[in-house]
C-alpha cells in the first residue's frame, strides 16, 4: 500500500515538473545553506581541536589585560607585563617551562618590497628552546631554530618565504625589520592557520633594541609538569599574579588561559556563529515550506474529480490524506537532495580555496548523520507543510467533488 501511494506521488509530480522545480527552490536553498555551512563549521571544529590535542593540553598563556584573546595576539584591553611577571610564573608550582615574548607589527623589507608582518622577540634560552620543540606550529622545514647566542639572526613563516615577496626568501638571505639587517637562518613548516606562517621571529633581545622595549613583554607561554592539572596550576598562577601586581581578584589587569579553555572558547564562538546563520537558512526553508503548501492547495483543486472519483469506489479519508501527505513529502525530500548535494559541493569548493589561500586548516566534515538529517528535514519540512491541503482533499464530498469537476 505504501508503495502505491509513492508511485500515486511520483506520477503527480512527474507530470507538472516545471511546478515541482520551482516548488523546490526554497527548500533545496535552505539545505543547501545548512549543509555546506555545518560542514565547514564541524570542519574547523575537528581540525582546531585536533592541533590543539597535537600541542597538548598542558600549555598556558598569560596576557597583559583583563579582555579576551585578539586575533593577532593581544586582549581587548591594554596592560603590561614585564621580565618580573616572568619570573614569578616560573616560580609557581607546577609550572614546568615557562617562556616570554614581544610581538610587535613591523616593516619588513626583502630586495625592493617592503610588508608589514608580525614581529615575535623570541627568546633564546634553554625553557624557550624545550618549548619550541614541543610546538608544532614552529616546527623547521629548512636550516634551523634560534639558539643561545644568536644576533641579528630570524626565522621566518612558510608564508613569509615564499607568498609576501616577489621572490622567495632562501636560508642565508637578508631581511630589513625596521632598517636593521637580520639573516634568515630558518624557514618553518607550513602550519595552516595563518599567524603562524605570517610572522617573523628574531631574539628577544634585538627586539627590544628594534621597539626600544627594555623591560616590557607581549605573552608568557608557560607549560605544566605532566602530573599536574591545568586548571589549577592556572589557578595558581592567578594568585601569584595577584599578589605580585598588588590587585584584588576579578579585578585583574592580566589574562590567564588554558590551552582547554582557548578550545571551548573557539568552540563556542564557531557554534554560535553556525546557529546563528543556519537560523537565517531556515527563512529559506519556512518560504520552501510555503511554496509547497501553495502548490498543494493548487494540486488539490486539480485532482477534484479524481478524489471524487477515489472516494466514490470505496477510497477512505486516510488514504486520500495519505497521497497528498506522501506528495508533498517528496517534494520536501527531492529539493533535500538536491540541497546536500550542492552543500557538499560547495563545502568542498570553499575548503579548496581556503587551502589554496594558506588555511590548511579549514576543512569540510561531511558526516552521514548531517546528511540523513538534512533529508529527514527535508521530508518533514515537506510533510508538515501539505498537511492542510492534504486534510482538506481527504474531507471532499465525492458528490461534491464531481460535481465541481464538471
Amino acid at each position: 500500500m505504501i508503495l502505491d501511494y509513492f508511485k500515486l506521488a511520483f506520477r503527480s509530480l512527474k507530470g507538472r515538473s516545471v511546478r515541482t522545480w520551482l516548488t523546490m527552490i526554497g527548500i533545496f536553498i535552505g539545505i543547501t545553506a545548512v549543509v555546506s555551512l555545518i560542514s565547514l563549521g564541524q570542519g574547523m571544529q575537528t581540525s582546531i581541536n585536533y592541533e590543539f590535542e597535537k600541542i597538548g593540553k598542558n600549555r598556558i598563556m598569560i596576557m597583559p589585560g583583563s579582555g579576551q584573546f585578539g586575533p593577532s595576539g593581544g586582549s581587548m584591553f591594554t596592560g603590561k607585563m614585564t621580565e618580573d611577571d616572568l619570573n614569578v610564573v616560573r616560580k609557581i608550582k607546577g609550572v614546568d617551562i615557562a617562556t616570554a615574548t614581544i610581538s610587535k607589527d613591523g616593516r619588513v623589507k626583502f630586495k625592493d618590497k617592503t610588508e608589514f608582518m608580525s614581529i615575535w622577540g623570541y627568546d633564546t634560552d634553554q625553557d624557550a628552546e624545550a618549548l619550541t620543540e614541543r610546538t608544532s606550529f614552529l616546527d623547521i622545514e629548512e636550516g634551523r631554530q634560534l639558539k643561545k647566542g644568536d644576533k641579528y639572526k630570524a626565522v621566518i613563516g612558510y608564508n613569509v618565504a615564499y607568498d609576501k615577496f616577489e621572490k622567495d626568501v632562501s636560508i642565508g638571505d637578508k631581511l630589513l625589520i625596521e632598517d636593521i639587517e637580520f639573516k634568515v637562518v630558518g624557514i618553518q613548516k607550513k602550519a595552516g592557520t595563518g599567524v603562524h606562517d605570517s610572522l617573523v621571529r628574531i631574539p628577544i633581545e634585538q627586539a627590544r633594541e628594534i621597539y626600544d622595549e627594555p623591560e616590557e613583554i607581549s605573552t608568557i607561554f608557560a607549560l605544566t609538569e605532566l602530573t599536574e592539572e591545568p586548571s589549577e596550576v592556572a589557578e595558581n598562577i592567578n594568585k601569584g599574579l595577584r599578589r605580585h601586581r598588588d590587585v584584588k581578584e576579578g579585578e585583574e589587569d592580566f589574562t590567564v588561559q588554558t590551552a582547554e579553555q582557548m578550545i571551548a572558547q573557539l568552540n563556542t564562538i564557531l557554534g554560535v556563529v553556525t546557529i546563528f546563520v543556519v537560523g537565517i537558512a531556515a527563512i529559506s526553508l519556512i518560504v520552501g515550506g510555503i511554496g509547497i503548501m501553495n502548490t498543494m492547495y493548487t494540486t488539490v483543486l486539480e485532482r477534484t474529480k479524481e478524489i471524487g472519483i477515489m472516494k466514490s469506489i470505496g477510497a477512505r479519508n486516510s488514504s486520500v490524506l495519505l497521497i497528498f501527505l506522501f506528495e508533498s513529502g517528496i517534494l520536501g525530500l527531492a529539493g533535500g537532495v538536491v540541497g546536500v548535494l550542492l552543500g557538499l559541493g560547495i563545502a568542498k569548493i570553499g575548503e579548496l580555496i581556503a587551502q589554496k589561500l594558506g588555511a590548511d586548516i579549514f576543512h569540510a566534515s561531511f558526516s552521514p548523520l548531517l546528511i540523513i538529517g538534512a533529508l529527514a528535514f527535508a521530508y518533514l519540512v515537506g510533510t508538515l507543510s501539505g498537511i492542510l491541503p492534504a486534510r482538506q482533499a481527504s474531507k471532499m464530498n465525492p458528490v461534491d467533488a464531481l460535481r465541481a469537476a464538471k
